[in-house]
């Protein structure tokens, strides 16, 4: 079978790989469709992203779905036929944190696609994939490319449990990704009464307002577009922070009201923050991880129609071209989420 593999920065090859064998509590899936998630173009363009480098060659992906081509003698939970969304967590289950219910901060986490440990946890873009029946989400009635969107839609969900009831409150979203566009679509859904985002391409806050922002704001060029939102110590209840970029951070303080809340989402390196204009008006910073439980909740929310989201993937390119797939995802200006068709 053949394998999306990084090498190091803008090294990424197409190589065989043997197909693993199946074990009685797992599933073999022909992929059918992959997601390229911001950490992949972080491996991809920069060999890492900040302290998290490229030690070895690792297989890239973690936003995958398949259809089920056959199943463990000890599974009676799948069938094959079935299409799945494949969750990238797989906790031990048996150290403190797992116990504790916080299995996204597992000792031993063994998520796809991860330089994070040595050796590195190899990634899902691969066309067959071998993985236990537990992880495997049944997404009969969405597409190839909707059951992929679970992992991101999962990211959110689990953001957005940090940040609490969202009914009735003023949402401010930086950075108009798949992730802060999926909170926008959250936030929409769970009740919010105003969504602003903000972004620097045209492109990506136009897509903002496509998916229930009720303003956006371009601040590439218009870097003071906050500063109508910080009168009588500012407007929005609840922040999701999606870029990891310490001015976007810094620059949401004013627009916040006293006692509201920052869901840092955004991974791009440390950063410094202003801690005493936040301690004053008596922020919260919230960071929020990854996610575990939420998958299957991402998928039952696409299924039942109350997350729609279609309108983000913009891109689907076949695994023959995965180059210019992660290259077309890089841009900004012109692709949300690029997906790679793996199959027919």
């Amino acid at each position: 079978m053949k394998a999306i593999v990084a090498h190091a920065a803008k090294d990424l090859r197409l190589e065989e790989q043997d197909i693993p064998p199946i074990g009685s509590q797992q599933v073999r899936i022909r992929l059918q469709s992959g997601g390229i998630c911001g950490s992949d173009l972080h491996y991809y363009n920069h060999g890492g992203f900040g302290a998290v480098r490229l030690k070895q060659p690792m297989t890239l992906g973690h936003e995958v779905s398949g259809l089920i081509e056959a199943v463990g003698t000890d599974v009676d939970t799948h069938e094959i036929g079935q299409l799945v969304a494949i969750s990238p967590s797989r906790p031990c289950k048996t150290c403190d944190f797992c116990q504790e219910g916080k299995q996204n901060h597992c000792i031993n986490m063994q998520f796809y696609g991860s330089a994070m440990p040595f050796p590195h946890i190899q990634g899902a873009f691969r066309e067959i994939l071998v993985a236990d029946a537990e992880q495997c989400a049944v997404a009969d009635g969405l597409s190839a490319g909707e059951a992929a969107m679970a992992e991101p839609l999962s990211v959110v969900l689990h953001a957005a449990k940090q940040a609490g009831d969202l009914m009735g409150k003023r949402v401010l979203v930086t950075g108009c990704g798949p992730i802060g566009l999926l909170a926008v679509i959250v936030a929409r859904a769970a009740g919010a009464l105003q969504i602003v985002a903000t972004d620097i391409t045209s492109y990506t806050t136009k897509m903002a307002l496509s998916v229930g922002a009720d303003a956006a704001h371009n601040v590439a060029q218009n870097p003071a577009a906050l500063s109508k939102y910080t009168a009588d110590k500012g407007t929005f209840d609840v922040l999701f922070e999606c870029t990891g970029v310490a001015p976007v951070v810094a620059s949401t303080v004013p627009a916040l009201r006293p006692g509201a809340t920052m869901i840092q989402l955004g991974l791009g390196g440390d950063m410094t923050l202003p801690i005493q204009a936040m301690t004053a008006k008596e922020l919260i910073l919230i960071g929020s991880f990854r996610f575990h439980a939420e998958f299957f909740d991402a998928v039952e929310l696409m299924r039942g129609g109350q997350i729609d989201v279609k309108p983000l993937i913009t891109h689907t390119i076949l695994l023959s071209d995965f180059v210019d797939a992660f290259e077309l995802a890089s841009d900004r200006h012109k692709a949300v989420k690029v997906q790679i068709q793996f199959a027919d």
